[in-house]
Protein backbone atom coordinates (compact mmCIF):
# COMPACT_ATOMS: atom_id res chain seq x y z
CA UNK A 1 0.00 0.00 0.00
CA UNK A 2 1.54 3.65 -1.04
CA UNK A 3 1.85 5.91 1.80
CA UNK A 4 1.59 9.62 1.78
CA UNK A 5 5.34 11.20 1.86
CA UNK A 6 7.69 13.96 1.87
CA UNK A 7 10.87 13.78 1.02
CA UNK A 8 13.64 15.48 2.23
CA UNK A 9 16.56 16.32 -0.53
CA UNK A 10 19.54 18.15 -1.22
CA UNK A 11 21.35 19.86 -3.56
CA UNK A 12 24.81 17.49 -3.28
CA UNK A 13 22.63 15.14 -5.41
CA UNK A 14 22.32 15.77 -8.88
CA UNK A 15 18.95 16.63 -9.14
CA UNK A 16 17.95 14.34 -12.34
CA UNK A 17 19.34 11.18 -9.63
CA UNK A 18 17.21 12.58 -6.98
CA UNK A 19 13.55 12.74 -9.57
CA UNK A 20 14.87 9.36 -10.85
CA UNK A 21 14.94 8.08 -7.03
CA UNK A 22 11.32 9.61 -6.30
CA UNK A 23 9.89 8.06 -9.89
CA UNK A 24 11.17 4.58 -9.08
CA UNK A 25 10.10 4.33 -5.05
CA UNK A 26 6.38 5.96 -6.68
CA UNK A 27 5.20 2.31 -5.62
CA UNK A 28 5.54 2.57 -2.27
CA UNK A 29 5.17 6.24 -1.51
CA UNK A 30 2.45 8.86 -2.88
CA UNK A 31 5.14 11.68 -3.29
CA UNK A 32 3.11 15.10 -2.06
CA UNK A 33 6.18 17.45 -1.61
CA UNK A 34 9.82 17.77 -0.90
CA UNK A 35 11.58 19.96 1.74
CA UNK A 36 14.77 21.30 0.44
CA UNK A 37 17.92 21.18 2.83
CA UNK A 38 20.48 22.83 1.55
CA UNK A 39 23.99 22.31 -0.13
CA UNK A 40 24.71 23.45 -3.83
CA UNK A 41 27.45 21.41 -5.54
CA UNK A 42 25.56 19.25 -8.08
CA UNK A 43 23.00 22.46 -8.56
CA UNK A 44 23.22 24.24 -11.68
CA UNK A 45 19.85 26.22 -11.94
CA UNK A 46 20.19 29.78 -11.70
CA UNK A 47 16.62 29.98 -9.87
CA UNK A 48 16.49 26.79 -7.52
CA UNK A 49 13.70 27.43 -6.01
CA UNK A 50 11.37 29.02 -8.87
CA UNK A 51 12.72 25.36 -10.96
CA UNK A 52 12.94 23.51 -8.59
CA UNK A 53 9.31 22.20 -8.93
CA UNK A 54 9.95 21.47 -12.43
CA UNK A 55 13.65 19.72 -11.77
CA UNK A 56 11.95 17.43 -9.07
CA UNK A 57 8.72 16.92 -10.69
CA UNK A 58 6.72 17.94 -6.99
CA UNK A 59 6.57 21.19 -4.94
CA UNK A 60 9.26 22.00 -3.28
CA UNK A 61 9.69 24.13 0.16
CA UNK A 62 12.61 26.05 1.30
CA UNK A 63 13.47 27.22 4.52
CA UNK A 64 16.84 27.54 6.34
CA UNK A 65 15.35 26.58 9.73
CA UNK A 66 14.86 22.81 9.31
CA UNK A 67 12.54 21.71 12.00
CA UNK A 68 10.28 25.04 10.78
CA UNK A 69 10.56 23.74 7.27
CA UNK A 70 9.81 20.12 8.10
CA UNK A 71 6.90 21.51 10.43
CA UNK A 72 5.25 23.75 8.02
CA UNK A 73 6.12 20.90 5.14
CA UNK A 74 3.79 18.36 7.52
CA UNK A 75 1.02 20.82 8.84
CA UNK A 76 0.12 21.54 4.77
CA UNK A 77 0.84 18.25 3.07
CA UNK A 78 -0.01 15.89 6.17
CA UNK A 79 2.19 12.69 5.28
CA UNK A 80 1.90 9.27 6.54
CA UNK A 81 5.85 9.70 6.66
CA UNK A 82 8.81 11.61 6.03
CA UNK A 83 10.83 9.89 3.70
CA UNK A 84 14.96 10.89 4.24
CA UNK A 85 17.25 11.08 0.88
CA UNK A 86 19.43 13.39 2.00
CA UNK A 87 23.35 12.73 2.99
CA UNK A 88 26.51 13.87 4.51
CA UNK A 89 27.58 16.49 4.42
CA UNK A 90 24.35 18.24 4.66
CA UNK A 91 22.68 16.29 7.36
CA UNK A 92 25.02 15.22 9.79
CA UNK A 93 24.01 12.19 12.53
CA UNK A 94 22.85 15.09 15.51
CA UNK A 95 20.83 17.15 12.32
CA UNK A 96 19.01 14.49 11.80
CA UNK A 97 18.47 12.87 14.92
CA UNK A 98 16.76 16.34 15.71
CA UNK A 99 14.39 15.94 12.44
CA UNK A 100 13.61 12.72 13.55
CA UNK A 101 12.12 14.05 16.64
CA UNK A 102 10.48 16.69 14.77
CA UNK A 103 8.24 14.36 12.43
CA UNK A 104 7.44 11.89 15.53
CA UNK A 105 6.44 14.69 17.72
CA UNK A 106 3.40 15.20 14.80
CA UNK A 107 3.23 11.70 14.94
CA UNK A 108 4.56 11.15 11.44
CA UNK A 109 6.57 8.54 11.03
CA UNK A 110 10.67 8.92 9.43
CA UNK A 111 12.41 6.72 6.77
CA UNK A 112 15.72 6.35 5.40
CA UNK A 113 17.78 3.90 3.56
CA UNK A 114 18.24 1.68 6.24
CA UNK A 115 15.80 2.71 9.07
CA UNK A 116 12.08 3.09 10.01
CA UNK A 117 11.39 5.19 13.09
CA UNK A 118 7.96 5.01 14.09
CA UNK A 119 5.63 7.77 16.86
CA UNK A 120 4.60 6.10 19.75
CA UNK A 121 0.94 5.02 19.45
CA UNK A 122 -1.31 7.96 19.56
CA UNK A 123 -4.21 5.64 19.30
CA UNK A 124 -6.65 7.16 22.33
CA UNK A 125 -8.59 4.00 23.77
CA UNK A 126 -8.68 5.51 27.68
CA UNK A 127 -12.30 5.84 28.51
CA UNK A 128 -11.86 8.99 31.10
CA UNK A 129 -8.99 11.53 30.75
CA UNK A 130 -5.74 10.28 30.74
CA UNK A 131 -2.41 11.79 32.17
CA UNK A 132 1.36 10.03 30.69
CA UNK A 133 4.14 9.92 33.23
CA UNK A 134 7.22 9.42 30.77
CA UNK A 135 11.22 8.60 31.38
CA UNK A 136 14.26 9.90 29.59
CA UNK A 137 15.98 6.60 31.12
CA UNK A 138 16.00 4.18 34.30
CA UNK A 139 16.36 5.14 38.00
CA UNK A 140 15.13 8.76 37.40
CA UNK A 141 11.97 8.57 40.06
CA UNK A 142 9.05 8.35 37.15
CA UNK A 143 7.35 5.56 39.17
CA UNK A 144 8.24 7.96 42.78
CA UNK A 145 6.80 10.69 40.54
CA UNK A 146 3.80 8.75 39.37
CA UNK A 147 2.60 8.07 42.80
CA UNK A 148 2.74 11.45 43.64
CA UNK A 149 0.94 12.06 40.80
CA UNK A 150 -1.87 9.74 41.68
CA UNK A 151 -2.03 10.78 45.77
CA UNK A 152 -2.72 14.40 44.53
CA UNK A 153 -4.89 13.57 42.03
CA UNK A 154 -6.98 11.03 44.30
CA UNK A 155 -7.59 13.87 46.51
CA UNK A 156 -8.60 15.88 43.64
CA UNK A 157 -11.03 13.13 42.07
CA UNK A 158 -12.59 12.22 45.28
CA UNK A 159 -13.40 15.90 46.23
CA UNK A 160 -11.57 15.31 49.90
CA UNK A 161 -9.44 18.87 48.95
CA UNK A 162 -12.75 20.79 47.69
CA UNK A 163 -11.30 20.80 44.17
CA UNK A 164 -12.77 20.23 40.94
CA UNK A 165 -10.44 20.34 38.66
CA UNK A 166 -11.13 16.47 37.63
CA UNK A 167 -14.67 14.80 37.41
CA UNK A 168 -15.30 11.41 39.33
CA UNK A 169 -16.55 8.47 37.49
CA UNK A 170 -19.87 6.55 38.47
CA UNK A 171 -19.96 6.26 42.08
CA UNK A 172 -18.08 3.70 43.54
CA UNK A 173 -15.56 3.72 41.30
CA UNK A 174 -11.79 4.26 41.88
CA UNK A 175 -10.97 8.02 41.13
CA UNK A 176 -7.63 7.63 39.67
CA UNK A 177 -6.29 4.35 38.02
CA UNK A 178 -2.71 3.91 37.01
CA UNK A 179 -2.09 1.42 34.43
CA UNK A 180 1.79 0.53 34.71
CA UNK A 181 4.20 -1.78 32.70
CA UNK A 182 6.96 -2.82 33.42
CA UNK A 183 9.60 -5.65 32.49
CA UNK A 184 8.62 -7.73 35.29
CA UNK A 185 4.75 -7.05 34.93
CA UNK A 186 2.18 -10.06 34.62
CA UNK A 187 1.12 -11.98 31.45
CA UNK A 188 -2.12 -10.77 31.53
CA UNK A 189 -3.10 -7.28 32.89
CA UNK A 190 -4.11 -7.60 36.51
CA UNK A 191 -6.02 -4.88 38.63
CA UNK A 192 -4.51 -4.56 42.35
CA UNK A 193 -6.93 -2.48 44.80
CA UNK A 194 -4.78 -0.19 46.81
CA UNK A 195 -7.27 2.14 47.62
CA UNK A 196 -9.87 -0.36 49.28
CA UNK A 197 -7.96 -2.79 50.54
CA UNK A 198 -4.54 -1.45 52.99
CA UNK A 199 -1.91 -3.58 51.30
CA UNK A 200 1.56 -4.37 52.73
CA UNK A 201 4.56 -6.35 52.77
CA UNK A 202 3.10 -9.38 53.45
CA UNK A 203 1.24 -9.29 50.65
CA UNK A 204 3.87 -8.79 48.47
CA UNK A 205 5.50 -11.70 50.31
CA UNK A 206 2.12 -14.22 49.14
CA UNK A 207 2.62 -12.59 46.06
CA UNK A 208 6.99 -12.94 45.76
CA UNK A 209 6.11 -16.61 46.96
CA UNK A 210 3.46 -17.66 44.30
CA UNK A 211 6.53 -16.70 41.69
CA UNK A 212 5.63 -12.99 40.93
CA UNK A 213 7.59 -10.23 40.63
CA UNK A 214 6.14 -8.04 44.13
CA UNK A 215 8.64 -5.28 43.16
CA UNK A 216 6.93 -5.00 39.52
CA UNK A 217 5.63 -0.91 39.16
CA UNK A 218 1.74 -1.49 39.96
CA UNK A 219 2.59 -3.35 43.45
CA UNK A 220 4.60 -0.34 44.49
CA UNK A 221 1.96 2.51 43.43
CA UNK A 222 -0.44 0.14 44.71
CA UNK A 223 1.17 -0.47 48.38
CA UNK A 224 2.69 2.87 48.02
CA UNK A 225 -0.02 5.24 46.73
CA UNK A 226 -3.09 3.77 48.25
CA UNK A 227 -4.32 3.56 44.59
CA UNK A 228 -6.05 1.26 42.27
CA UNK A 229 -3.76 -0.11 39.53
CA UNK A 230 -3.36 -2.19 36.47
CA UNK A 231 -0.16 -3.92 36.26
CA UNK A 232 0.89 -4.72 32.53
CA UNK A 233 4.67 -6.21 30.60
CA UNK A 234 6.53 -4.82 28.05
CA UNK A 235 9.71 -6.07 26.76
CA UNK A 236 12.43 -4.17 24.82
CA UNK A 237 12.55 -0.17 24.34
CA UNK A 238 13.31 1.08 20.91
CA UNK A 239 14.94 4.34 20.53
CA UNK A 240 11.75 6.50 20.18
CA UNK A 241 10.37 4.15 23.15
CA UNK A 242 8.08 1.86 21.02
CA UNK A 243 7.91 -1.58 23.22
CA UNK A 244 8.57 -4.71 21.06
CA UNK A 245 5.96 -6.07 22.98
CA UNK A 246 2.83 -5.29 25.67
CA UNK A 247 -0.27 -6.36 26.84
CA UNK A 248 -0.74 -2.67 27.64
CA UNK A 249 -3.88 -2.28 25.43
CA UNK A 250 -5.36 -5.20 27.13
CA UNK A 251 -4.11 -3.03 30.39
CA UNK A 252 -5.98 -0.19 29.20
CA UNK A 253 -9.38 -2.09 28.63
CA UNK A 254 -9.17 -3.46 32.31
CA UNK A 255 -8.96 0.43 33.36
CA UNK A 256 -12.15 1.63 31.46
CA UNK A 257 -13.98 -0.79 32.91
CA UNK A 258 -13.61 -0.13 35.87
CA UNK A 259 -14.63 3.88 35.03
CA UNK A 260 -12.37 5.71 36.64
CA UNK A 261 -12.02 9.85 37.03
CA UNK A 262 -8.84 9.33 35.55
CA UNK A 263 -6.35 7.22 34.21
CA UNK A 264 -2.34 7.81 34.39
CA UNK A 265 -0.46 6.16 32.64
CA UNK A 266 3.00 5.37 33.61
CA UNK A 267 6.02 4.51 31.24
CA UNK A 268 8.87 2.14 32.13
CA UNK A 269 12.92 3.42 31.89
CA UNK A 270 12.69 5.29 28.30
CA UNK A 271 10.01 3.03 26.69
CA UNK A 272 6.75 4.89 26.40
CA UNK A 273 3.05 3.40 26.91
CA UNK A 274 1.86 2.36 23.59
CA UNK A 275 -1.21 4.12 24.01
CA UNK A 276 -2.22 7.70 23.22
CA UNK A 277 -2.99 10.16 26.43
CA UNK A 278 -4.33 13.59 26.57
CA UNK A 279 -1.41 15.35 28.78
CA UNK A 280 1.79 14.20 29.04
CA UNK A 281 4.76 15.02 32.03
CA UNK A 282 8.13 13.98 31.22
CA UNK A 283 10.92 13.44 34.48
CA UNK A 284 14.21 13.83 33.49
CA UNK A 285 17.10 12.94 36.01
CA UNK A 286 19.43 16.54 36.32
CA UNK A 287 22.35 14.34 36.70
CA UNK A 288 22.11 12.78 32.97
CA UNK A 289 24.10 14.43 30.25
CA UNK A 290 22.01 17.43 28.76
CA UNK A 291 21.99 15.31 25.40
CA UNK A 292 19.98 12.63 26.76
CA UNK A 293 17.10 15.19 27.09
CA UNK A 294 17.79 17.05 24.26
CA UNK A 295 19.42 15.25 21.70
CA UNK A 296 19.07 12.25 20.29
CA UNK A 297 15.27 10.73 20.66
CA UNK A 298 15.20 12.24 23.68
CA UNK A 299 14.18 15.43 22.02
CA UNK A 300 11.00 13.74 20.76
CA UNK A 301 9.76 12.58 24.29
CA UNK A 302 10.36 16.42 25.17
CA UNK A 303 8.56 18.03 22.23
CA UNK A 304 5.53 15.83 23.11
CA UNK A 305 5.37 17.00 27.26
CA UNK A 306 3.54 19.44 28.29
CA UNK A 307 6.08 19.90 31.49
CA UNK A 308 9.10 18.67 32.61
CA UNK A 309 9.93 17.11 36.71
CA UNK A 310 13.62 17.54 36.57
CA UNK A 311 14.42 15.35 39.71
CA UNK A 312 18.19 14.55 41.60
CA UNK A 313 18.54 18.63 41.07
CA UNK A 314 21.70 18.87 44.09
CA UNK A 315 25.12 17.80 45.11
CA UNK A 316 26.89 15.71 44.65
CA UNK A 317 24.05 14.10 42.03
CA UNK A 318 24.03 17.52 40.03
CA UNK A 319 25.86 20.82 40.51
CA UNK A 320 23.86 24.18 40.55
CA UNK A 321 25.44 25.02 37.26
CA UNK A 322 24.47 21.60 35.92
CA UNK A 323 21.02 22.25 37.32
CA UNK A 324 20.79 25.25 35.07
CA UNK A 325 22.27 23.79 32.43
CA UNK A 326 19.53 21.02 32.32
CA UNK A 327 16.73 24.33 32.64
CA UNK A 328 18.40 25.96 29.45
CA UNK A 329 18.53 23.35 27.46
CA UNK A 330 14.99 22.29 27.67
CA UNK A 331 14.28 26.14 27.27
CA UNK A 332 16.08 26.15 24.46
CA UNK A 333 14.13 23.24 23.16
CA UNK A 334 10.44 24.23 24.80
CA UNK A 335 10.57 28.15 25.39
CA UNK A 336 8.11 28.70 28.39
CA UNK A 337 7.23 25.28 29.14
CA UNK A 338 7.08 24.31 32.95
CA UNK A 339 10.24 22.62 34.31
CA UNK A 340 9.89 22.08 38.01
CA UNK A 341 13.53 20.99 39.91
CA UNK A 342 13.16 18.08 42.11
CA UNK A 343 14.87 16.05 44.88
CA UNK A 344 14.00 12.74 46.14
CA UNK A 345 13.59 12.07 49.86
CA UNK A 346 12.74 9.02 51.72
CA UNK A 347 8.99 8.84 53.27
CA UNK A 348 8.24 5.68 55.29
CA UNK A 349 4.47 4.53 55.11
CA UNK A 350 4.50 4.35 58.91
CA UNK A 351 5.60 5.94 61.83
CA UNK A 352 9.27 4.89 62.69
CA UNK A 353 10.12 7.17 65.49
CA UNK A 354 12.21 6.04 67.86
CA UNK A 355 13.38 2.99 65.68
CA UNK A 356 17.13 1.36 64.83
CA UNK A 357 16.95 0.82 61.44
CA UNK A 358 18.60 -0.45 58.15
CA UNK A 359 17.76 1.31 55.33
CA UNK A 360 17.44 -0.24 51.82
CA UNK A 361 17.37 1.74 48.45
CA UNK A 362 18.33 1.51 44.53
CA UNK A 363 19.77 5.67 44.99
CA UNK A 364 23.34 5.84 44.15
CA UNK A 365 25.97 5.43 47.35
CA UNK A 366 27.07 9.13 47.35
CA UNK A 367 23.43 10.14 48.41
CA UNK A 368 23.58 7.89 51.81
CA UNK A 369 24.55 11.39 53.85
CA UNK A 370 21.51 13.37 52.89
CA UNK A 371 19.19 9.75 53.34
CA UNK A 372 20.37 9.26 56.46
CA UNK A 373 19.88 12.89 57.79
CA UNK A 374 16.45 13.10 56.17
CA UNK A 375 15.29 9.79 58.05
CA UNK A 376 16.71 10.84 61.35
CA UNK A 377 15.69 14.26 61.48
CA UNK A 378 12.35 14.03 59.71
CA UNK A 379 10.77 10.27 60.52
CA UNK A 380 12.65 10.30 64.24
CA UNK A 381 14.47 7.34 63.78
CA UNK A 382 18.43 6.00 63.52
CA UNK A 383 20.06 4.64 60.25
CA UNK A 384 22.45 2.04 61.82
CA UNK A 385 22.94 0.68 58.22
CA UNK A 386 22.23 2.41 54.61
CA UNK A 387 22.66 -0.28 51.66
CA UNK A 388 22.18 1.01 47.96
CA UNK A 389 21.99 -2.54 46.97
CA UNK A 390 19.12 -3.28 45.98
CA UNK A 391 19.67 -4.34 42.15
CA UNK A 392 23.13 -6.22 43.89
CA UNK A 393 21.20 -9.87 45.41
CA UNK A 394 24.26 -11.38 46.79
CA UNK A 395 25.85 -7.76 47.63
CA UNK A 396 22.10 -7.42 49.76
CA UNK A 397 22.50 -11.16 51.91
CA UNK A 398 26.09 -9.89 52.46
CA UNK A 399 24.49 -6.66 53.84
CA UNK A 400 22.64 -9.17 56.55
CA UNK A 401 25.50 -10.62 57.80
CA UNK A 402 26.89 -7.13 58.50
CA UNK A 403 27.40 -6.96 62.53
CA UNK A 404 25.25 -3.39 62.03
CA UNK A 405 22.15 -5.99 61.52
CA UNK A 406 22.20 -6.49 64.89
CA UNK A 407 22.07 -3.17 66.27
CA UNK A 408 18.79 -3.00 63.71
CA UNK A 409 14.95 -3.64 64.93
CA UNK A 410 12.93 -2.22 61.82
CA UNK A 411 13.99 -2.68 58.30
CA UNK A 412 12.95 0.02 56.00
CA UNK A 413 13.42 -0.42 51.91
CA UNK A 414 12.03 0.85 48.69
CA UNK A 415 9.74 -1.72 46.83
CA UNK A 416 12.20 -1.69 44.00
CA UNK A 417 14.53 -5.16 42.60
CA UNK A 418 15.53 -7.38 45.20
CA UNK A 419 13.07 -5.63 48.18
CA UNK A 420 10.89 -8.52 48.56
CA UNK A 421 12.45 -11.79 47.05
CA UNK A 422 15.51 -11.18 49.27
CA UNK A 423 15.45 -8.02 51.93
CA UNK A 424 11.62 -9.21 53.34
CA UNK A 425 12.49 -12.52 53.26
CA UNK A 426 15.51 -12.33 55.09
CA UNK A 427 13.91 -9.94 57.22
CA UNK A 428 11.22 -11.77 58.13
CA UNK A 429 13.76 -14.46 58.92
CA UNK A 430 14.87 -12.22 61.55
CA UNK A 431 12.11 -11.51 62.85
CA UNK A 432 12.00 -7.94 62.27
CA UNK A 433 9.17 -6.11 60.61
CA UNK A 434 9.73 -4.48 57.10
CA UNK A 435 8.01 -1.05 56.37
CA UNK A 436 8.07 0.26 52.71
CA UNK A 437 9.16 3.52 51.92
CA UNK A 438 8.44 6.23 49.03
CA UNK A 439 10.00 8.38 47.42
CA UNK A 440 8.87 12.11 48.08
CA UNK A 441 9.53 14.61 45.23
CA UNK A 442 10.52 17.94 47.20
CA UNK A 443 11.28 21.21 45.19
CA UNK A 444 14.43 23.08 45.11
CA UNK A 445 15.38 26.11 44.01
CA UNK A 446 14.26 28.14 41.38
CA UNK A 447 10.70 26.05 41.85
CA UNK A 448 8.73 27.66 44.98
CA UNK A 449 7.17 24.96 47.60
CA UNK A 450 3.53 23.79 46.21
CA UNK A 451 4.67 24.01 42.36
CA UNK A 452 4.70 20.49 41.63
CA UNK A 453 1.55 20.03 43.06
CA UNK A 454 -0.34 22.91 41.49
CA UNK A 455 1.32 21.58 38.21
CA UNK A 456 -0.15 18.01 38.61
CA UNK A 457 -3.71 19.87 39.22
CA UNK A 458 -2.82 22.00 36.19
CA UNK A 459 -1.85 18.79 33.89
CA UNK A 460 -5.28 17.17 35.19
CA UNK A 461 -7.24 19.98 34.09
CA UNK A 462 -5.68 20.02 30.90
CA UNK A 463 -6.50 16.32 30.09
CA UNK A 464 -9.81 16.60 31.14
CA UNK A 465 -10.21 19.64 28.51
CA UNK A 466 -8.71 17.67 25.97
CA UNK A 467 -10.54 14.47 26.90
CA UNK A 468 -14.27 16.75 26.53
CA UNK A 469 -12.85 18.40 23.23
CA UNK A 470 -12.21 14.88 21.57
CA UNK A 471 -15.45 13.91 22.95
Amino acid sequence: MRRSAVALIDGEHYPPVVADALRQSAERFDWKAALFLGGTEKIIAGDLEREAEALYGLPVVFDQDWARGLARVIAQFKPEVVVDLSDEPVLGYEQRFRLISESLARDVGYVGPDFHFSPASSARLCASPSLSIIGTGKRVGKTAISGYVARVLQEVVTGRNGSSAVGPGSEGSPGVVIVAMGRGGPAEPEVIDGAGVSLGVKDLLTWSREGRHAASDHFEDAVLSRVTTVGCRRCGGGLAGRPFISNVVRGVALANSLNPGLIVLEGSGAALPPVGSDARLLVAGAHQPAIHLTGYLGRYRLLTADAVVLTMAEEPMASAEKVDEMLSAVREVRPGVTVVPTVLRPRPVEDVAGKRVAFFSTASGVMESAFREFLETRWGCRVELFSADLADRAALRARFAAPAMARVDTVLTEIKAAAIDVVAEEAEARGLPVVPVDNLPVEVEPAAPGCLEALVKELAGMAVERFESRA
